[in-house]
């Protein structure tokens, strides 16, 4: 009798006895999760007062991009320190003409998927210049956690953009153990 036979018989026992594993029917829904992944990848941000994090997900729920604010990688140890972080007047001093959004990153980062018809997680509403690229790369749906000014004209553009481009917006509740985490971030944000 091969091993293969015995191990295949004391399962059909083990199966029968009533001691078979169940499903779980606990988890948390897809949404939770890919918007658990964006707010962790806002935490590799250096950013010292935003992090923002994003996830790009396939219509089989699979993962195909992730990215956060940062500077361009010119020099891979040291890039987030060669460019200003603060928002002064001066243009060659404010942090917004050299950081790269989450969403352009994720973008960016797809490892080599086609995002045609994907999903995009935000933890903050994605701007104009970010709108763009998502509707260039054929991102369908935006699932964003907060949006603290939605009058400002990047964001009421951004509106603008994706609606034409017929890309649905969704906001995102968190739920359950992501409220924490979601509750962590923005303590952390609120005191940088």
């Amino acid at each position: 009798m091969s091993w293969v036979f015995q191990l295949f018989q004391r399962y059909k026992v083990y199966a029968s006895s009533g001691n078979e594993a169940k499903t779980r029917t606990s988890g948390i829904e897809w949404d939770q999760y890919f918007m658990g992944v964006a707010l962790i990848s806002a935490q590799r941000s250096k950013d010292p007062k935003t992090q923002v994090g994003a996830c790009i997900v396939n219509p089989k729920n699979r993962i195909v991009g992730v990215g956060y604010n940062g500077m361009p990688d010119i020099d891979i140890k040291h890039n987030d320190d060669k460019f200003p972080w603060d928002k002064q007047t001066h243009y060659t001093k404010n942090k917004h003409l050299y950081v790269c959004h989450a969403e352009m990153n994720a973008i960016v980062n797809k490892m080599g998927a086609d995002i045609q018809g994907c999903t995009l997680y935000t933890t903050k509403y994605p701007c104009n210049e970010c709108s763009k690229l998502i509707i260039q790369s054929g991102i369908k749906k935006v699932v964003f956690l907060e949006n603290k000014e939605p009058d400002r004209d990047i964001y009421a553009a951004s509106r603008i953009l994706l609606q034409t481009a017929n890309i649905v917006i969704k906001e995102h509740t968190p739920k359950g153990d992501l409220s924490g985490l979601y509750e962590e971030v923005t303590k952390l944000n609120t005191l940088l």
